[in-house]
C-alpha cells in the first residue's frame, strides 16, 4: 500500500492563508494533490491540518483523507516528521511506502513522483528518495560580508572556474518517498541511504515570501504557455 501524505497548516505567518491563498487561479494546495492523482500510484492521498477551511479545499481538490493533527504538531517549530509519523500511526491501514509532498509545489509534475517510487521500489537496501536540484551558482565562490567590505568563504576554491568546481545540490522541497520503518524511526533524509531524483532547476521554486510568489507564479505561467505552445 502506498499513501501520500500532505502536510498543510493553517498558520502560516510569512504569507497568511499560504497553502489554500489562489496561486495562478486555484488554491496552491490543489496542485500537489492533482499531481499525486495523477500519477495513480496511491491508495490514499491524506491531507494533515489544523485547520478546517484547509480540509474542506483540500477534499473539494481531491484529497481522499483528512487527518486533524493535534495542537502540539501545528506549532511554528515542528518538523516535518513528526507529522508524516502521526499520519502513518493515525491512518487506518498500513502503507508500506509514505510520499510525503509539500502543499507548496506548484510545478510538482506526476513523473517525478513516478520516479522517485520506481527507485526506492527496486533498492531494498534504500530508505527513502527525495527531489533534489543543482544550485545556481557554485557555492564553493560564496563571499560574505566582511566589515565594510567582503571575503571568501573559501579561499581556495573562489579563484576556481566554475566548470572545474564539484556539481552540488539541494533539496528541492517538493516530495520525499520513504519506508514506513524508516519514518518511524526517524532514520535520517541526508544519509547514503537515500535516492535523489534530480530536478531541471527551473521546475524548483520556494514560495516563503510575497516576493517568491509574485515570482513562482510569473514562471509557472511562462511555463504553462511553453507546455500549451509545444
Amino acid at each position: 500500500m502506498k499513501i501520500a501524505v500532505i502536510p498543510a497548516r493553517g498558520g502560516s505567518k510569512r504569507i497568511k492563508g499560504k497553502n489554500i491563498r489562489a496561486f495562478a487561479g486555484k488554491p496552491l494546495i490543489s496542485y500537489s494533490i492533482r499531481a499525486a492523482r495523477q500519477t495513480g500510484l496511491f491508495d490514499a492521498i491524506v491531507v494533515s491540518t489544523d485547520s478546517n477551511d484547509i480540509a474542506d479545499i483540500a477534499l473539494a481538490s481531491g484529497a481522499s483523507d483528512i487527518i486533524l493533527r493535534p495542537a502540539e504538531l501545528a506549532d511554528d517549530f515542528t518538523g516535518t516528521t513528526p507529522v508524516v509519523q502521526h499520519a502513518i500511526r493515525t491512518f487506518e491501514q498500513p502503507a508500506e511506502l509514505v510520499c510525503c509532498i509539500y502543499a507548496t509545489a506548484p510545478f510538482l509534475s506526476p513523473a517525478s513522483l513516478i520516479e522517485g517510487c520506481q527507485k526506492l521500489s527496486l533498492a531494498s537496501d534504500m530508505q527513502y528518495a527525495f527531489s533534489v536540484t543543482t544550485f545556481d551558482f557554485p557555492i564553493q565562490r560564496a563571499i560574505r560580508l566582511d566589515g565594510q567590505g567582503v571575503s571568501p568563504v573559501d579561499k581556495a576554491q573562489i579563484g576556481k572556474r566554475s566548470q572545474d568546481l564539484e556539481t552540488l545540490y539541494h533539496d528541492a522541497g517538493q516530495f520525499y518517498w520513504g519506508r514506513r520503518d524508516a519514518w518511524l524511526a526517524h532514520h535520517p533524509m541526508f544519509s547514503p541511504q537515500s535516492i535523489p531524483v534530480v530536478l531541471p532547476h527551473y521546475l524548483v521554486q520556494d514560495i516563503d515570501t510575497e516576493e517568491d510568489w509574485v515570482r513562482a507564479e510569473l514562471m509557472y505561467k511562462a511555463y504553462q504557455e511553453q507546455i500549451n505552445h509545444d
